[in-house]
């Protein structure tokens, strides 16, 4: 008897329709379009945006825009330096690299990392306790530095090599 009911139970089985296999498939291949869509929407259409505004930069300013790979040449070592503060001195560790397009560039900045140096510890040791301890004055620091070696390197390279200066450490004990 067993036996006839699970007979019986196989034979009322239908096989399973492919329907939920063909709803599948094409529901996977509308989302694996959907999803490659919006890739090529969002990463192609952000080229036509940067070569827009760097060609909307060159005309405002006059001067051509390097649109070469960036590169970023550290300093071989950090400046260590003391600064006198109202109630003691304290010493400041900072490492720095500075970020330059092309390899043009790269090379030129390799050549020249010695008198970099000079602009850069002049530049640091210039600063006060006060104006280091706070971001607004971080950030000072920083546009300072990226003009004073930019109007060091003018002379020796023609041109304003370094983009960025980029504060890579900062340690103030």
């Amino acid at each position: 008897m067993a036996e006839e009911e699970s007979l019986e139970l196989e034979e009322n089985q239908e096989p399973k329709s492919k329907k939920k296999l063909v709803i599948f498939g094409a529901i996977g291949l509308v989302l694996v379009l959907l999803i490659g869509g919006g890739l090529w929407f969002f990463l192609g259409s952000s080229d036509t945006a940067e070569t827009v505004d760097t060609e909307e930069v060159a005309t405002e300013t006059g001067e051509p825009v390097n649109s070469g790979e960036a590169y970023y040449v550290g300093m071989p070592r950090p400046f260590l330096f003391n600064l006198p503060g109202a109630n003691r001195s304290r010493l400041v560790e900072i490492k720095v690299q500075l970020m330059v397009r092309g390899s043009e560039d790269d090379l030129l900045i390799k050549k020249h990392i010695p008198l970099i140096e000079d602009a850069l510890l002049t530049t640091f040791s210039s600063a006060d306790v006060q104006k280091l301890s706070s971001l607004a004055g971080k950030d000072e620091m920083r546009q300072m530095a990226l003009l004073n070696v930019q109007n060091t390197l003018q002379p020796v390279t023609g041109r304003k090599v370094v983009e960025k200066v980029l504060f890579t450490g900062f340690v103030m004990q």
